[in-house]
């Protein structure tokens, strides 16, 4: 069981924690695999090692905290009857195994329009799945006011119990490369970043942290930049896991004093890079899986001579959109 103890300064955990909170993913899953792959390296010109964080039970990393999550709450307190969160889909996958596994009823809350084929995989962990919105940000005020319409408990996109379970993939990543110089980290809400940046400085790996956005979604990108946060608006049509309007300032915290920079990378770069990663290692990235090897690629001439870590950090993409993407028609 997870120590119920304050997380430490800047909401990021200690190596104790990170391998506490390991034990209780491996209840789920075993951990997921990372490979130098050989075609991918030779794109980049340098050793490129890939993490496989769509070999989770719901095809994406999130699963692990939403894990931590729930044990986190159990510690502390009764478990809530209810829960609610907003996603584009891999949070709420998350959440809503979690849910499950612990006998929570669970509401999930998705903008209009949301991708079809993540909308089914939540409804069949027995996730009550409401539409609303135009956007994530949208979603989530709405489940925000539901959540203290039903005193259900609001389970937030970002928080410290979140990232301590997202830790565990990057505290394995770093164990199994000792060696890396940079990695590659996708920003949608910042759990898969401050987890990053988390098992980085429990392990004291020297790695660099890079942090990617979509070029359509820039708000943490500009937030970085301005030290505080800022409101952008969103237009990806194909990295919809990086599609946030409004970053977290708990995140922000975590990330302007140890990000090394960022990468802005566009529709047609997240679509170039998921057939490169298809070709390469024959797994299927989404929009947000890709982006890490985008960015990798767009930095190649710098990265001669480094080992390069990329997260390949979610493989649920619709088929219509892979088709369309592998098909090479423009986004």
């Amino acid at each position: 069981m997870l120590d119920a103890s304050p997380e430490s300064v800047n909401g990021m955990w200690e190596l104790k924690d990170i391998e506490a909170a390991a034990q209780v993913v491996y209840r789920e899953f075993q951990a997921t695999p990372q490979y130098r792959w050989a075609l991918s390296s030779q794109r980049l010109g340098t050793d490129c090692w890939i993490k496989h964080e769509n070999h989770t039970p719901v095809g994406a990393f999130k699963i692990r905290g939403g894990l931590t999550y729930f044990e986190a709450m159990k510690a502390r307190s009764a478990l809530p009857v209810e829960v609610i969160s907003a996603t584009r889909g891999n949070h709420g996958q998350s959440i809503g195994w979690a849910a499950r596994a612990h006998g929570v009823s669970c509401i999930i809350v998705v903008p209009k329009g949301n991708s079809v084929e993540k909308n089914a995989a939540m409804r069949a962990l027995g996730v009550t799945l409401l539409e609303h919105g135009e956007d994530f940000q949208d979603a989530r005020e709405f489940a925000v006011q539901l959540a203290q319409e039903r005193s259900a408990h609001m389970v937030p996109s970002f928080h410290t119990d979140l990232v301590r379970g997202v830790a565990t993939y990057w505290w394995e990543f770093f164990k199994a490369v000792p060696h890396m110089d940079v990695a590659y980290v996708p920003i949608g809400m910042g759990s898969g970043a401050t987890a990053a940046i988390t098992a980085k400085l429990a392990l004291e790996h020297r790695v660099k942290i890079v942090g990617v956005v979509s070029a359509h979604a820039t708000s943490y990108a500009d937030s970085i930049s301005a030290g505080r946060v800022i409101t952008s608006p969103v237009t990806t049509l194909l990295a919809d896991g990086m599609a946030c309007r409004i970053a977290d300032q708990t995140a922000l915290d975590v990330l302007i004093p140890h990000i090394d920079h960022v990468v802005k990378v566009t529709d047609g770069d997240v679509a170039e890079a998921m057939r490169h990663l298809y070709a390469d290692t024959h797994n299927v990235a989404e929009g947000a899986g890709a982006a890490a090897f985008a960015a990798a690629m767009q930095e190649r001439a710098m990265l001669q001579g480094q080992v390069v870590g990329v997260t390949l950090c979610g493989g649920n993409v619709d088929a219509g959109v892979f088709a369309q993407v592998l098909s090479v028609r423009s986004f």
